[in-house]
């Protein structure tokens, strides 16, 4: 196994996520729709959290605000100990950059495009030199069991190992935070639990956090710590007792 490489740092001091009273609300003509309604969460480095809810429920808009794709409506909200209403555009896409590795149901990945260079791309943006571009690459396909798979096709690979590479380009980077949205949507059972082993193994033996959305209870039961949303509420938060050793 791969040692695990460093990150952008997080304070010690703060919360890597922090939501306080966040409200998301949307207008059409005179209707007010509130997809998130004062919401008060904290997520420290190191969680591995599953947030769950029917349709509608608000666990998409709370997502993307985590990921700064969305903005509140109104509340604060805090990524790595920075205020995300007094960044920029620009501002907003280096945290997100910087900070957050996403995983999506679809894979999203480059469907002419081998896995190594579906790999590089966050690197890329990043203007990372090549060569360092190829070794990270290499070491996050390593990391996720794929290495010998690098100069496959997405048409060439199974769906789990699709999404392998999908989370290799997530960690590439090295961020703290895995945002992934229903990761094992598209995936058999015997390759969900796969998928998820693997996104445990990263929270426990490198620290790194996971924020997962998913409709599905088996799923979210791998996380440490379960949130349950309805109309736009919190309305259940819990945490698994820790294990005696």
């Amino acid at each position: 196994m791969a040692a695990a490489a460093a990150r952008p740092a997080v304070s010690l001091a703060m919360a890597l996520i922090e939501l306080q009273q966040v409200s998301r609300i949307y207008r059409s003509g005179d209707t007010e729709f509130a997809a998130l309604d004062k919401v008060d969460l904290t997520i420290e480095q190191g969680e591995f959290v599953a947030i769950t809810g029917s349709s509608g429920s608000g666990k998409s808009t709370l997502m993307n605000i985590i990921g700064c794709l969305d903005r509140p409506s109104s509340g604060v909200f805090r990524l790595n100990g920075r205020d995300a209403a007094k960044l920029t555009r620009v501002e907003l896409a280096q945290l997100r950059n910087q900070t957050i590795g996403f995983v999506f149901q679809s894979f999203n990945l480059l469907a002419r495009t081998a896995a190594m260079d579906n790999v590089e791309l966050p690197l890329i943006y990043a203007k990372v030199p090549a060569a360092e571009r190829h070794r990270r690459s290499t070491e996050a396909l390593e990391r996720v069991g794929l290495g010998h798979r690098s100069r496959h096709l997405p048409s060439q690979l199974s769906g789990g190992q699709q999404q392998r590479v999908a989370i290799a380009r997530a960690i590439v980077s090295r961020p703290p935070l895995i945002l992934a949205d229903e990761p094992t949507g598209n995936l058999d059972t015997v390759t969900s639990i796969d998928i998820m082993n693997l996104l445990t193994e990263l929270c426990v033996k490198e620290g790194i956090t996971v924020v997962l959305v998913t409709h599905e209870q088996d799923i979210a039961s791998f996380a440490r710590r379960q949130l349950v949303l309805r109309d736009g509420k919190i309305i259940r938060d819990e945490r698994k007792p820790e294990k005696l050793t």
